[in-house]
């Protein structure tokens, strides 16, 4: 077993049981792609099992801190068989679901969504590319199911050193599936979609909207950054007299409209339009137009804290045109998926869009990803999906 020692200092987060290791904090040794080496203190001491990665800024990613543990295809189908069996403890109304969600699940850099029938996984790190095809198997074995396709395109592959891979693992049969989600259906394609085809981290948020629209009887509904149109079907079920949806994907827009058309919703109360979200807020904005409720669901402005001062000024830049086309009273969802923004500074950055436009507001509620998405306690970096919901004064 190959051994990588920490300097002197740099094992504090490794004693609190988080699960990665930075290059900068390893004094010596390595390991072969996705290797299994054991992590030591420069005095020796046993620190924990972890999958190598030699191109990568987090070098390794740990398996697990019990020293007895071996890090085999047993213990594998034993991390999988308990994420799946945590699922079912998470009371999701929804087909579509979360069954592995990477470090949370102590299986770092493997994501996987199921789909009906049908099972989606992304591939991530070095460690879980090499056990691959036993993570497969038990993935199946563990649901019962026969079907699993792979989409290992995510740019986190590149930092790993590891070419992007999509297709079919295990099974085939089509890629355009229509999955339950409350009282509600979406239609999506696992092959071309955003992630693993879906947004599923948005369910419980999507419902709450519908709930808000259905309490506060919105009238006039913007969805901005819209993809598939989840947050629009929301609205539309909630009794929102009309929503206007903003994306600048084609193919997306096209798949809004037929969620729309899947549920039975007339068609006469959308508005589709394939632009810049910034330009068409500016454009309402001169227009006179004002929205009831407002959603802004965009994409991930910083993936890490370095790109934090950046995507600040873009998050409030849409927050104060947001801001200025709410109606009195009117109600803002807003989020932020990026891992660079932390929950403290993403509500100042809010405050201070507010603050620009001259309105203050009340929140209502906070959100975060749905619980199949869950953040651990060693692990918060696991909370990246945050929201507010503001009601303006």
């Amino acid at each position: 077993m190959k051994v990588i020692r920490i300097k002197e200092g740099k094992d504090r987060a490794l004693q609190r049981q988080h699960p990665w290791l930075f290059e900068s904090a390893i004094a010596k040794g390595g390991g072969d792609m996705g290797e299994t080496v054991r992590v030591e203190s420069m005095a020796g001491d046993f620190l924990a099992w972890a999958a190598y990665s030699p191109q990568s800024k987090i070098r390794a990613r740990v398996w697990s801190f019990d020293e007895r543990q071996r890090i085999d295809p047993d213990f594998l189908r034993q991390r999988v068989g308990a994420a799946v069996r945590a699922r079912a403890r998470f009371a999701i109304d929804s087909d579509g679901l979360r069954l592995v969600h990477g470090e949370a699940d102590g299986l770092p850099g493997l994501i996987v969504d199921r789909y009906g029938e049908t099972l989606v996984a992304q591939f991530t790190s070095a460690g879980v590319e090499r056990w691959k095809d036993v993570l497969a198997d038990a993935l199946l074995i563990e649901t019962g199911l026969s079907r699993l396709y792979e989409r290992s395109d995510a740019s986190a592959r590149g930092l790993e050193g590891l070419p992007e891979v999509t297709g079919w693992l295990r099974g085939q049969g089509d890629t355009s599936l229509i999955l339950r989600e409350h009282d509600w259906k979406l239609g999506l394609d696992i092959a071309l979609g955003h992630k693993t085809g879906f947004y599923l981290d948005q369910r419980d948020s999507r419902k709450r909207f519908s709930d808000f629209t259905r309490r506060l009887r919105f009238q006039k509904v913007l969805n901005c950054y819209c993809y598939t149109g989840g947050f629009t079907v929301a609205a539309l079920t909630g009794g929102a007299a009309h929503v206007t949806s903003i994306d600048s994907s084609g193919p997306a827009l096209t798949q809004a409209r037929a969620n729309v058309a899947l549920n039975g919703l007339d068609q006469q109360r959308c508005e589709f339009l394939d632009a810049d979200v910034n330009a068409s807020l500016r454009r309402f904005a001169d227009e006179g137009r004002r929205f009831d409720a407002i959603i802004l669901d965009p994409p991930k402005f910083a993936p890490t804290v370095t790109h934090a001062e950046r995507a600040a000024r873009a998050y409030k830049d849409i927050n104060r045109l947001a801001f200025k086309l709410l109606e009195p009273g009117g109600v803002l969802f807003t989020f932020s998926c990026s891992g660079g923004i932390g929950v403290e500074l993403f509500h100042k950055i809010v405050a201070s869009a507010g603050a620009d436009a001259g309105v203050d507001g009340y929140i209502q509620e906070r959100l975060g990803g749905a619980p199949d998405h869950p953040m651990t306690l060693a692990f918060p970096e696991g909370e990246y999906l945050k929201g507010l919901v503001v009601m303006k004064k």
